[in-house]
Order: structure tokens, then sequence, then C-alpha cells
């Protein structure tokens, strides 16, 4: 009986500071709906981003309860998993430089989004995740989370992406 071959693990990619910034400048400054929506990244790799929205009144989808409205968590949720494509892209072409990289994000675009609300909105800032779970040669698909500050999941999300 012969023995398994076992392949050492890869190394984790590490994105240069360059490409952080690039991403995040695209992100929250060159989208600029982003920017309305107060959307801000805490942590990008490639297996997961992570970004924050602070809330504030111009968010209120529900005056009574002070609840966020649906749209800014559908948003929010799309503009994730948009991020959490760029990142795999980002890793999967790391013999390119970052600029090359980048560059990649212009054909990104929504194909399809699924929302599930699951509990209201209310608190005093969100925290938005998102991963992707296959990235193919012209699609990818992703799975997002909203979170309110305590930790609760308030709202999923599964979307998929055009990548070329």
């Amino acid at each position: 009986m012969s023995k398994p071959i076992v392949h050492p693990p890869a190394a984790p990619v590490v994105f240069e500071p360059e490409f952080i910034e690039g991403v995040r400048q695209i992100f929250e400054e060159k989208i600029v709906f982003n920017t309305v929506l107060g959307l801000k990244i805490t942590a990008i790799a490639p297996e997961q981003v992570t970004a924050r929205i602070d809330m504030r009144p111009q968010l209120v989808g529900h005056f009574a309860y002070n609840r966020v409205h649906g749209g800014v968590i559908s948003a929010g949720l799309d503009a994730m998993g948009g991020l959490a494509a760029m990142a795999a892209i980002g890793a999967r072409h790391m013999d390119e430089t970052p600029e090359q990289r980048l560059h990649r994000f212009g054909k990104l675009g929504t194909i399809d989004l699924r929302i599930d609300y699951l509990r209201p909105g209310i608190g005093e800032w969100f925290e938005l995740r998102a991963e992707v779970l296959r990235l193919g040669s012209r699609v990818a698909s992703t799975r997002m989370g909203f979170y309110g500050a305590d930790g609760k999941l308030l709202s999923t999300g599964a979307g998929a992406y055009i990548v070329s």
C-alpha cells in the first residue's frame, strides 16, 4: 500500500501596502455611493474582508425605531461581495504588480444578489463581512454578513459577480 502524497501548505498571501491602499481608495472614495453609505474597510485579506458602517440619521429606514434602511443593508452587502471578489482576484494574481491587479477591477460588476433580513438593524454601528466561495475565470460567488455592534447576525447575502 502506497503512502498518500502530502503537499506542504501554501504560504499565506500577504498584500502589499500599496495594493491595500489602492483597494481602499477605489472602495471608499472612487465608488462614491460607498461614501454616501459611510462604508469603511477595517480588514482586507484574500479569505475575508470586513468593513464598518456607523449609524447616522441619513440611514434611517424606520423613524420610530431608528432602524437602518434595508437598502443600506442591501447596498452595503453588495459592495462587500465586490470587495471580497477584488481581494480574491488580487490574491490570484500576485505575480503582477499592485497597479496591474488594481486595474483588473474595471470589469467587476454584480450579476446576482440575494439578501435575507433576519433581525432589525438597530445599533450605533454595524460590521459587514464577506468571503468568496468560488472564484472562476468569469464569475465569483460570494457570501456576506451584516452584524450588529453586539456581534449578532442581522442580515445575510449571497452574490455573483462578473470578474472578466
